[in-house]
């Protein structure tokens, strides 16, 4: 199990899911998860919908709105306050530090197969 900075502890199953789905698929999934956070009408995930649906889609009942809100800063790239799909995945490799390790390796292997 890993913790993040807020102390919530969490269980890192994106390196096996990546074996199990590959890259392409993996990057699916992520996507996937996306829909179900964002708010439907902005198609962002936005700290409102983070909070509605963060408890039932990613089991975080125990986060507080300082946690959720430390989320949605850190991965706002652009500063806009909300979370679009290419900041959601990127937060989600961050977060994730046995896929930082192994990104270069899928990103190769993704470009291989589009070669």
């Amino acid at each position: 199990m890993a913790s993040s900075r807020s102390g919530v502890e969490f269980r890192d199953f994106f390196p096996s899911m990546v074996e199990k789905l590959g890259a392409e698929g993996f990057l699916d999934e992520l996507c996937n998860g996306f829909r179900l956070l964002m708010d439907s009408e902005k198609r962002v995930i936005t700290f409102e919908s983070l909070k509605r649906n963060s408890a039932a889609v990613l089991g975080l009942k125990g986060m507080g709105d300082e946690e959720l809100m430390c989320m949605m800063k850190e991965g706002d790239l652009d500063g806009d306050g909300s979370l679009n799909q290419m900041e959601f995945c990127v937060l989600m490799f961050r977060l994730s530090p046995d896929l930082m390790k192994g990104s270069r390796m899928w990103l190769e292997e993704v470009m291989k197969n589009k070669m």
